[in-house]
Protein backbone atom coordinates (compact mmCIF):
# COMPACT_ATOMS: atom_id res chain seq x y z
CA UNK A 1 0.00 0.00 0.00
CA UNK A 2 1.48 2.97 -0.82
CA UNK A 3 -0.96 5.76 0.66
CA UNK A 4 0.38 8.24 2.63
CA UNK A 5 -0.59 9.49 5.38
CA UNK A 6 -2.17 13.08 3.67
CA UNK A 7 -3.83 10.81 1.41
CA UNK A 8 -5.46 8.29 4.55
CA UNK A 9 -6.37 11.45 6.31
CA UNK A 10 -7.88 13.25 3.19
CA UNK A 11 -10.08 10.73 2.15
CA UNK A 12 -11.22 10.32 5.69
CA UNK A 13 -12.49 14.03 6.64
CA UNK A 14 -13.77 14.11 3.01
CA UNK A 15 -16.40 11.51 4.13
CA UNK A 16 -16.97 12.65 7.99
CA UNK A 17 -16.24 15.92 8.22
CA UNK A 18 -18.92 18.17 10.34
CA UNK A 19 -19.84 21.50 8.91
CA UNK A 20 -16.95 23.27 10.71
CA UNK A 21 -14.23 20.38 9.02
CA UNK A 22 -13.62 18.29 12.42
CA UNK A 23 -14.77 14.83 12.10
CA UNK A 24 -13.70 13.38 15.42
CA UNK A 25 -12.79 8.88 14.82
CA UNK A 26 -14.05 6.05 16.36
CA UNK A 27 -10.59 6.12 18.15
CA UNK A 28 -10.86 8.32 21.57
CA UNK A 29 -8.87 11.57 21.77
CA UNK A 30 -8.51 10.98 17.72
CA UNK A 31 -9.42 13.91 15.18
CA UNK A 32 -8.93 14.85 11.98
CA UNK A 33 -9.37 18.48 10.68
CA UNK A 34 -9.84 19.96 7.20
CA UNK A 35 -10.29 23.82 6.03
CA UNK A 36 -10.73 25.37 2.64
CA UNK A 37 -9.84 29.33 3.61
CA UNK A 38 -8.26 30.77 6.07
CA UNK A 39 -10.49 30.96 9.73
CA UNK A 40 -11.26 33.32 12.04
CA UNK A 41 -9.03 33.80 14.95
CA UNK A 42 -10.29 30.74 17.20
CA UNK A 43 -10.15 31.47 21.42
CA UNK A 44 -9.54 27.80 23.41
CA UNK A 45 -7.89 26.84 26.50
CA UNK A 46 -6.49 23.39 24.73
CA UNK A 47 -5.95 20.76 26.02
CA UNK A 48 -2.61 18.53 26.07
CA UNK A 49 -2.20 17.20 22.69
CA UNK A 50 0.20 16.89 19.43
CA UNK A 51 -1.02 17.98 16.05
CA UNK A 52 0.33 17.06 12.63
CA UNK A 53 0.02 19.45 10.27
CA UNK A 54 -0.15 17.38 6.71
CA UNK A 55 -1.21 20.79 4.34
CA UNK A 56 -1.75 24.32 4.54
CA UNK A 57 -0.16 26.43 7.23
CA UNK A 58 -1.52 27.61 10.68
CA UNK A 59 -0.66 29.88 13.65
CA UNK A 60 -1.08 29.54 17.40
CA UNK A 61 -0.58 32.59 19.78
CA UNK A 62 0.09 31.83 23.95
CA UNK A 63 0.59 35.09 25.24
CA UNK A 64 3.09 37.31 23.50
CA UNK A 65 4.26 34.25 21.70
CA UNK A 66 3.51 33.61 18.17
CA UNK A 67 4.00 29.91 16.38
CA UNK A 68 3.55 29.49 12.66
CA UNK A 69 3.73 25.87 11.20
CA UNK A 70 2.96 24.30 7.92
CA UNK A 71 2.98 21.02 6.44
CA UNK A 72 5.31 18.78 7.91
CA UNK A 73 5.24 19.76 11.25
CA UNK A 74 4.20 18.92 14.70
CA UNK A 75 2.57 20.96 17.12
CA UNK A 76 2.65 20.61 20.97
CA UNK A 77 0.74 21.33 23.94
CA UNK A 78 1.13 19.69 27.06
CA UNK A 79 -0.53 21.86 29.62
CA UNK A 80 -4.20 23.28 29.52
CA UNK A 81 -3.05 26.76 28.66
CA UNK A 82 -4.72 29.35 26.57
CA UNK A 83 -4.20 30.18 23.17
CA UNK A 84 -5.32 32.08 20.27
CA UNK A 85 -4.92 30.10 16.78
CA UNK A 86 -5.97 30.57 13.01
CA UNK A 87 -5.44 28.34 10.08
CA UNK A 88 -3.66 30.83 7.45
CA UNK A 89 -3.23 29.03 4.67
CA UNK A 90 -6.18 27.13 2.79
CA UNK A 91 -7.83 26.75 -0.10
CA UNK A 92 -10.72 24.71 -2.06
CA UNK A 93 -8.20 23.35 -4.13
CA UNK A 94 -5.42 22.46 -1.45
CA UNK A 95 -7.26 22.77 2.06
CA UNK A 96 -5.53 22.92 5.50
CA UNK A 97 -5.39 19.44 6.80
CA UNK A 98 -4.19 17.71 10.00
CA UNK A 99 -4.48 15.09 12.54
CA UNK A 100 -4.45 15.89 16.42
CA UNK A 101 -3.99 13.71 19.31
CA UNK A 102 -4.88 14.01 22.72
CA UNK A 103 -1.67 12.93 24.68
CA UNK A 104 -2.48 10.23 27.73
CA UNK A 105 -0.75 10.82 30.86
CA UNK A 106 -0.98 7.76 32.08
CA UNK A 107 -0.03 5.96 28.66
CA UNK A 108 3.04 8.52 29.00
CA UNK A 109 4.20 7.42 32.41
CA UNK A 110 3.44 3.88 31.62
CA UNK A 111 6.41 4.39 28.92
CA UNK A 112 8.89 6.54 30.57
CA UNK A 113 8.82 3.96 33.29
CA UNK A 114 9.37 1.28 31.08
CA UNK A 115 12.00 3.39 29.30
CA UNK A 116 13.73 4.57 32.04
CA UNK A 117 13.48 8.16 31.20
CA UNK A 118 12.88 10.37 34.10
CA UNK A 119 11.12 14.05 33.83
CA UNK A 120 13.72 16.66 32.33
CA UNK A 121 13.47 20.45 33.89
CA UNK A 122 11.21 23.10 33.06
CA UNK A 123 9.87 23.99 29.12
CA UNK A 124 7.41 25.86 28.06
CA UNK A 125 3.94 24.71 27.29
CA UNK A 126 3.36 25.47 23.21
CA UNK A 127 5.97 24.06 20.75
CA UNK A 128 6.63 23.01 17.31
CA UNK A 129 9.13 20.88 15.37
CA UNK A 130 9.49 18.57 12.06
CA UNK A 131 7.85 15.76 12.87
CA UNK A 132 9.82 12.73 13.17
CA UNK A 133 9.56 10.04 10.79
CA UNK A 134 8.65 7.27 13.06
CA UNK A 135 5.63 9.13 14.40
CA UNK A 136 4.20 9.76 10.89
CA UNK A 137 4.60 6.11 10.06
CA UNK A 138 3.07 5.34 13.63
CA UNK A 139 0.44 7.99 12.74
CA UNK A 140 -0.45 6.49 9.51
CA UNK A 141 -1.09 2.51 10.52
CA UNK A 142 -3.27 4.25 13.61
CA UNK A 143 -5.05 5.86 10.77
CA UNK A 144 -5.13 2.82 8.43
CA UNK A 145 -7.37 0.88 11.40
CA UNK A 146 -10.26 2.96 10.26
CA UNK A 147 -10.50 1.18 6.85
CA UNK A 148 -11.15 -1.76 9.10
CA UNK A 149 -13.99 -0.82 11.79
CA UNK A 150 -14.03 -4.27 12.50
CA UNK A 151 -10.33 -3.80 13.84
CA UNK A 152 -10.76 -0.53 15.80
CA UNK A 153 -11.95 -1.98 18.96
CA UNK A 154 -9.42 -5.04 18.78
CA UNK A 155 -5.85 -2.65 17.86
CA UNK A 156 -6.75 1.17 18.56
CA UNK A 157 -5.11 1.03 22.32
CA UNK A 158 -1.97 -0.71 20.98
CA UNK A 159 -1.33 1.97 17.97
CA UNK A 160 -1.79 4.69 20.58
CA UNK A 161 0.54 3.63 22.59
CA UNK A 162 2.72 3.29 19.99
CA UNK A 163 2.51 6.82 18.40
CA UNK A 164 3.10 7.79 22.08
CA UNK A 165 5.86 6.15 22.08
CA UNK A 166 7.71 7.27 18.80
CA UNK A 167 6.81 10.68 20.53
CA UNK A 168 8.45 10.25 23.61
CA UNK A 169 11.63 8.78 21.44
CA UNK A 170 11.81 11.82 19.14
CA UNK A 171 12.31 15.55 18.89
CA UNK A 172 9.36 16.39 21.61
CA UNK A 173 10.23 13.47 24.28
CA UNK A 174 11.70 15.62 26.76
CA UNK A 175 8.61 17.97 26.60
CA UNK A 176 6.29 14.83 26.67
CA UNK A 177 7.91 13.26 29.74
CA UNK A 178 7.56 16.44 32.00
CA UNK A 179 3.78 15.97 30.85
CA UNK A 180 3.20 12.98 32.28
CA UNK A 181 5.56 12.12 34.88
CA UNK A 182 3.04 11.18 37.82
CA UNK A 183 2.78 13.52 40.67
CA UNK A 184 4.43 16.30 39.00
CA UNK A 185 3.69 19.59 39.20
CA UNK A 186 1.76 19.13 35.79
CA UNK A 187 0.12 16.32 36.69
CA UNK A 188 -1.47 17.74 40.21
CA UNK A 189 -2.69 20.70 38.38
CA UNK A 190 -4.16 18.89 35.98
CA UNK A 191 -6.30 17.46 38.41
CA UNK A 192 -7.60 20.98 39.33
CA UNK A 193 -7.69 21.37 35.59
CA UNK A 194 -10.64 19.17 35.24
CA UNK A 195 -12.81 20.25 38.10
CA UNK A 196 -12.21 23.61 36.44
CA UNK A 197 -13.28 22.69 33.37
CA UNK A 198 -16.47 20.13 34.97
CA UNK A 199 -17.41 23.26 36.83
CA UNK A 200 -16.29 26.91 35.34
CA UNK A 201 -19.83 27.76 35.87
CA UNK A 202 -19.50 27.62 39.53
CA UNK A 203 -18.19 29.96 42.53
CA UNK A 204 -14.13 29.52 42.75
CA UNK A 205 -12.53 28.45 46.01
CA UNK A 206 -9.11 28.25 45.63
CA UNK A 207 -8.83 26.18 48.38
CA UNK A 208 -10.93 23.73 47.55
CA UNK A 209 -8.78 23.21 43.49
CA UNK A 210 -5.71 23.12 46.00
CA UNK A 211 -6.93 20.26 47.89
CA UNK A 212 -7.74 18.51 45.01
CA UNK A 213 -4.08 19.22 43.53
CA UNK A 214 -2.91 18.37 46.83
CA UNK A 215 -1.06 21.70 47.88
CA UNK A 216 -1.17 24.52 50.15
CA UNK A 217 -3.19 27.15 47.80
CA UNK A 218 0.11 29.10 48.04
CA UNK A 219 1.95 26.63 46.41
CA UNK A 220 -1.24 25.56 44.20
CA UNK A 221 -1.61 28.95 42.84
CA UNK A 222 2.09 29.67 42.02
CA UNK A 223 2.18 26.31 40.09
CA UNK A 224 -1.09 26.70 38.08
CA UNK A 225 0.05 30.01 36.99
CA UNK A 226 3.47 28.65 36.17
CA UNK A 227 1.55 25.57 34.51
CA UNK A 228 -1.10 27.08 32.47
CA UNK A 229 -0.03 30.84 32.46
CA UNK A 230 -3.16 32.51 33.98
CA UNK A 231 -4.73 32.41 37.92
CA UNK A 232 -7.38 30.55 38.92
CA UNK A 233 -9.96 32.92 38.76
CA UNK A 234 -8.64 34.08 35.23
CA UNK A 235 -8.97 30.92 33.67
CA UNK A 236 -12.19 30.19 35.05
CA UNK A 237 -13.18 33.59 33.39
CA UNK A 238 -11.67 32.13 29.95
CA UNK A 239 -13.86 29.02 30.12
CA UNK A 240 -16.91 30.91 30.49
CA UNK A 241 -16.29 33.48 27.95
CA UNK A 242 -15.30 30.91 25.40
CA UNK A 243 -18.47 28.69 26.60
CA UNK A 244 -20.90 31.82 25.91
CA UNK A 245 -19.31 32.25 22.74
CA UNK A 246 -20.04 29.41 21.59
CA UNK A 247 -23.59 29.28 23.01
CA UNK A 248 -24.32 32.18 21.17
CA UNK A 249 -22.99 31.03 17.71
CA UNK A 250 -23.83 27.30 17.80
CA UNK A 251 -27.14 27.51 19.61
CA UNK A 252 -28.31 31.11 19.15
CA UNK A 253 -28.16 31.87 22.45
CA UNK A 254 -29.00 35.76 23.96
CA UNK A 255 -25.86 37.57 25.52
CA UNK A 256 -27.87 37.81 28.76
CA UNK A 257 -29.21 33.90 28.52
CA UNK A 258 -25.71 33.07 27.89
CA UNK A 259 -23.49 35.11 30.71
CA UNK A 260 -26.24 33.22 33.01
CA UNK A 261 -25.65 29.92 31.69
CA UNK A 262 -21.64 29.95 32.29
CA UNK A 263 -22.34 31.53 35.83
CA UNK A 264 -22.15 35.35 35.59
CA UNK A 265 -24.69 37.69 37.60
CA UNK A 266 -23.93 40.72 35.97
CA UNK A 267 -24.45 41.13 32.14
CA UNK A 268 -22.71 44.48 31.96
CA UNK A 269 -19.93 42.90 33.40
CA UNK A 270 -19.96 39.79 31.28
CA UNK A 271 -20.25 42.04 28.01
CA UNK A 272 -16.87 44.48 29.47
CA UNK A 273 -15.19 40.97 29.78
CA UNK A 274 -16.23 39.59 26.46
CA UNK A 275 -15.31 42.59 24.57
CA UNK A 276 -11.70 42.72 26.01
CA UNK A 277 -11.29 38.79 25.36
CA UNK A 278 -12.93 38.57 21.58
CA UNK A 279 -12.46 42.48 20.74
CA UNK A 280 -16.46 43.05 19.76
CA UNK A 281 -19.51 42.71 21.85
CA UNK A 282 -21.24 39.60 22.25
CA UNK A 283 -24.15 40.28 20.36
CA UNK A 284 -22.05 41.57 17.21
CA UNK A 285 -19.44 39.49 17.35
CA UNK A 286 -21.90 36.14 17.66
CA UNK A 287 -23.34 37.49 14.29
CA UNK A 288 -20.04 38.19 12.62
CA UNK A 289 -19.37 34.71 13.68
CA UNK A 290 -22.41 33.17 12.20
CA UNK A 291 -21.76 35.03 8.92
CA UNK A 292 -18.47 33.63 8.22
CA UNK A 293 -19.51 30.29 9.04
CA UNK A 294 -22.08 30.57 6.13
CA UNK A 295 -19.83 32.80 3.69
Amino acid sequence: MTDTLLDVVRRYVETHADPTGLAQTPVPGLTTIRSTAPSELVHAISRPLVCLVLQGTKQVAMGAEMFSFGAGDSLLITADVPTVSQITQASVERPYLSLVLDLDPAIITELAVEMGNGPAGAGVAVRFEPTDAEVTEAALRLMRLLDRPESVPVLHAQRVRELHYWLLLGRHGAAIRRFGWPEGHAQRVARAVAVLREQFARPLRVEALAAVAGMSPSSFYSHFRTVTSLSPLQFQKQLRLIEARRLMQSEGASASSAAFAVGYESVSQFTREYGRMFGRPPARDAEALRRWAVA
